[in-house]
């Protein structure tokens, strides 16, 4: 049985701060050496060239190394970038601890695994797919999870492509799906959601001309994310066991298009909290965590039946502009504006929404 769980949100002041974990510690709130994943928001541009992920991974792993964890280079630490509107910077840590209340009812579990080293020249194939889907099953045996339908939430952080790893796809005689870096961010994470869709069931493996294109095809708890920090998938899977004792629980849904508030709090009942049929956010009483979200610009340029013009605004991109909007929707529901919301959610969930996932302390 896998140890049970301690999730912590902490802010983060500036792009170089690291202290919410380093108190934590200092608290005795948890243990550095039992860190298992941090899942984040950066405040950079979320593109390509967004370093903002780089300096807090650095600041983070500082903290671990110097608190005594014995790999901090191992630890997935999963940067989001961009914190348009409202969204605040942020990080969520996911820790083991020897200090936890005896449950037999479900509670928080987290597996993390790395995938074998994913080649420019996988992103966007079959080859990426397959071996995004072995780095889930391997997460959900380190979390105890038998069944899929007990996983709620998979973060991952893959490779996109930048103009040195298509160089050197193209000098050992390979070819990428494309050769644009920007649209990589989207390709890789759409790859990857079919990935874990496949490992966790949610659909037969994908066909080459499937990927990026059949919308039909998604997972429901994928959330990945990309940058030009690592060479293979980081996984985290996040469900819940029976017995393994703790106060947190974790449940999911989808937000059908962005302004689906309601997705949102279908989430967080799943995850336990109890509400009234038309909640506010005082009703959570501090209870909730946080949420996890992923998010798309709807392809036909509308929503709810009204136009809009996100996807053909050459001043903003319709990343940032999705993004602040459901942010916004988001904190509007929660009562604060730490919620994790991610961009390019193609294979997220489905067409124009994407997955939610809800972490609540049920002591």
């Amino acid at each position: 049985m896998p140890e049970p769980i301690e999730v912590r949100k902490v802010a983060i002041e500036s792009v170089t701060d690291a202290s919410g974990l380093e108190k934590l510690i200092d608290d005795g709130v948890i243990e550095a050496h039992r860190v298992l994943a941090v899942v984040g928001k950066t405040e950079g541009n979320g593109g390509v060239n967004d370093y903002t992920r780089i300096l807090a991974d650095t600041a983070f792993r500082g903290v671990l190394a110097r608190k005594g964890h014995p790999a901090p280079e191992s630890v997935p630490l999963v940067w989001s970038g961009g914190t348009d509107g409202v969204l605040s910077p942020h990080a969520t840590i996911f820790a083991t601890t020897a200090d936890a209340p005896a449950s037999d009812e479900p509670r928080v579990s987290v597996g993390v695994a790395m995938s074998e080293v994913i080649l420019p020249e996988d992103i966007g194939r079959p080859a990426m797919v397959e071996k995004v889907a072995a780095g889930v099953r391997e997460a959900m045996k380190v979390a105890g999870i038998d069944d899929p339908r007990d996983v709620h939430y998979v973060q991952t952080k893959t490779p996109l492509l930048t103009l040195a790893t298509i160089t050197d796809a193209k000098s050992r005689g390979k070819d990428t799906a494309i050769e644009e870096t920007g649209p990589s961010m989207d390709l890789s994470n759409s790859t990857t959601a079919l990935g874990i869709a496949v490992a966790l069931g949610e659909i037969e493996t994908p066909s080459a001309d499937q990927i990026h294109r059949d919308l039909s095809l998604y997972s429901s708890v994928a959330s990945c994310s990309s940058g030009v920090e690592l060479d293979r998938a980081q996984i985290v899977v996040v469900g819940n066991v029976r017995g393994i004792g703790g106060r947190y629980r974790i449940g999911h849904s989808v937000m059908k298009d962005a302004l689906d508030a309601d997705g949102i709090w279908e989430a967080i009942r799943d995850s336990g909290l109890e509400l009234p049929e038309r909640p506010h956010h005082s009703d959570l009483g501090g209870r909730l965590v946080n949420v996890f979200m992923k998010c798309e610009a709807d392809p036909s340029g509308r929503v709810r039946g009204r136009r809009n013009i996100m996807l053909d605004d050459s001043d903003v991109h319709w990343h940032r502009q999705i993004k602040a909007t459901v942010g916004g929707v988001a904190a509007s529901v929660t009562g604060d504006p730490a919620v994790f919301v991610s961009v390019a959610a193609v294979h997220q969930g489905p067409s124009g929404g994407g997955p939610v996932a809800a972490i609540a302390d049920l002591s």
